[in-house]
């Protein structure tokens, strides 16, 4: 089966600057994937070039294994893209900017479908109020509704979140989860690293233009991800027992222990501390975060897969 998205060699250039420089990945159908970086390391250049949006200079773009050099219109009528910026007419009201969506996309109008469209991201009570008078949150609500009423295959999610509340990420989480179930496509951007821990099933890593790193999630957070152990003593320590890689704290009433591959566990150093009697007060343990290992990735630490 050919992939929903795959991008070969692609190349942007401005000017002096390349803002994607041989960018290469595959995109399968049904994953949710997760595309990372700093500001203006080429995150939305390479969506908008997949979306129409933005020129490529060089290198190949293909939906659902059709080139868009070849077809340039006909697979983008199943892609859908929520953008950065907030942008609508501000004189038509929620429903109405629905049913003209579905219109550019060449779909007849389906009442039935907007209303459950608006119920699931909380807007029925908006559906006859004009964009223009909408809060920043249901703003960026309807913007996902206008990039899923016509059911895309394909969802690119730009910063969906950018600027909202939590109940809104929530509610996002929830809907990327159900669009996932019904087999649909979505690949997000976003700065809020938690959001691709929890929803995405690959990471791509991007700076200044380049893949630095495309990988499982859950491989990589075996790979690069560092869980930390952290032990308070009720009475000062003089030393850990033998063969402990620990850290004593300056007052020697706190124990940090990093846990990597290939090391001991945590729950070994845990044995090892009672089985030595030392006067355990408390145990916190800190997992491993999706946004340590992107910092890692972005220092050059971890080759590319």
């Amino acid at each position: 089966m050919a992939p929903v998205l795959e991008v070969v060699g692609l190349v942007k250039q401005y000017g002096s600057m390349r803002a994607l420089d041989g960018v290469s990945l595959r995109i399968e159908a049904g994953e949710i994937f997760a595309l990372l970086g700093p500001n203006g390391a080429g995150k939305t250049t390479l969506i908008g070039a997949a979306c129409g949006l933005v020129r490529k200079t060089s290198g190949t773009i293909s939906l659902f294994g059709t080139d868009l050099d070849v077809d340039s219109v006909s697979p983008r009528y199943q892609v859908g893209l929520v953008p950065q910026e907030i942008n609508f007419d501000p004189f038509f009201t929620v429903r109405e900017s629905l049913r003209i969506q579905l219109g550019y996309f060449g779909r007849p109008a389906n009442d039935a479908w907007i209303d459950e469209l608006l119920a699931a991201l909380s807007l029925t009570s908006k559906a006859s109020a004009q964009t223009r008078a909408l809060s920043g949150g249901m703003k960026r609500r309807l913007l996902i509704a206008k990039a899923l009423v016509h059911k895309p295959k394909l969802v690119f999610l730009d910063e969906p979140t950018a600027g909202v509340d939590v109940e809104l990420r929530r509610d996002l989480w929830n809907y990327v989860r159900k669009l996932k179930a019904e087999g649909t496509t979505v690949v997000l951007t976003t700065h809020y690293l938690e959001e691709a821990q929890e929803l995405a099933d690959r990471v791509g890593v991007i700076d200044k233009g380049k893949l630095l790193l495309l990988e499982e999630k859950d491989a990589l957070m075996q790979r690069l991800g560092h869980k930390q152990l952290v032990v308070r003593f009720v009475s000062k320590v003089d030393a850990l027992p033998a063969g402990i890689i620990g850290t004593l704290s300056r007052d020697h009433l706190e124990m940090q222990f990093v846990e990597r591959a290939g090391t001991q566990t945590s729950a070994q150093v845990l044995s090892a501390l009672f089985a030595a009697g030392l006067p355990v007060a408390d145990v916190a343990m800190q997992p491993a975060k999706l946004e340590d290992i992107m910092l890692r990735v972005l220092k050059g630490e971890g080759a590319a897969s």
